[in-house]
């Protein structure tokens, strides 16, 4: 062994913070007589007096004083550490883009708080231009990303959802967009115009449209929110904006949904300590899936 044992250890910081055994004893409930043979063997491993005996009175040397800060400085930490761990088994730290979050995780998330208390989840939205997450160096059990399933051979995933993109307007622009898409306004929302794409990708007979014209924004939900102000044409996706279409804030002018061979998935590393958690979590997540019916495309 290179440490003398913990409860000898304990049992002199304790008497060195309260200058006294029986104090020490009864805080740790033991007999003074245990912490005095705690001490004793201490100061054999260390082969140095740290306490000065005068009957029934004790008083520390220089030699135990600086050994006592050192312990105190350590205690600290291992308690820190062990606290952290103890809440640490009770909470999932989760990370999760903008989007998505706005659209959807808020309202699930609120749905689970209200149904169980633990793991507590806590979220992060971060804007993503392409989703990924360093557990090694990111402070983050697990993650929802949008992704080909693909997030590092150290890590495990689940999919959710698919990605189905399709194009988003105001009602008053539907007639409009249906009948001239090249004049309207476009609005990406990613930078390098790839929704819109894929979108005129995946449709046949797709309408003739200039790309490079528009509004370019950082992500799904400032397309939406734009598109929903009446500023144009955007392009989202069909789950994420379900409610904002069933309430009528938004519209589809043409009714042909793309799957993008992407997805959203919960993401988690293969050394998780949390492994528990993030199956429960996984199990209600997938009871929390929009959906949408043929009804929605009209």
């Amino acid at each position: 062994m290179t440490l003398p044992p913990l409860y000898a250890l304990r049992a002199f910081a304790t008497a060195a913070r309260l200058e006294s055994f029986s104090q020490a004893a009864a805080v740790l409930n033991v007999t003074p007589g245990a912490i005095s043979r705690h001490i004793r063997t201490l100061e054999a491993w260390f082969d140095c007096e740290l306490f000065v005996r005068k009957g029934p009175k004790v008083a520390i040397t220089a030699a135990g004083s600086v050994l006592a800060a050192q312990l105190e400085v350590g205690f600290e930490q291992l308690e820190s550490a062990c606290a952290a761990f103890s809440q640490h088994n009770h909470q999932l730290r989760l990370k999760a883009p903008s989007t998505l979050t706005m659209r959807w995780l808020l309202d699930v998330l609120q749905r689970y708080r209200e149904q169980y208390s633990k793991p507590d989840v806590q979220i992060t939205s971060v804007w993503m231009d392409t989703d990924s997450v360093d557990f090694a160096r990111e402070p983050y059990d697990c993650a929802i990303l949008l992704g080909s399933g693909d997030f590092g051979a150290d890590t495990e995933s689940r999919l959710l959802f698919q990605e189905w993109l399709i194009p988003l307007c105001a009602p008053a622009l539907k007639q409009q967009a249906q009948t001239n898409l090249a004049a309207c306004e476009l609005i990406h929302p990613t930078h390098d115009r790839r929704d819109w794409r894929r979108w005129l990708q995946g449709v046949s007979n797709a309408p003739q449209i200039n790309l490079w014209q528009g509004k370019l924004f950082d992500t799904l939900e400032q397309g939406n929110m734009a598109a929903i102000s009446g500023h144009g044409i955007s392009v989202g996706d069909l789950l994420l904006s379900i409610e904002a279409i069933r309430s009528g804030l938004l519209t589809l002018p043409f009714p042909q949904p793309v799957a993008t061979g992407d997805g959203y998935y919960l993401v988690w590393p293969k050394s998780a300590s949390g492994l528990k958690n993030i199956g429960l979590f996984a199990e209600w997540l997938v009871t929390q899936i929009p959906q949408y019916n043929p009804a929605d495309l009209n």
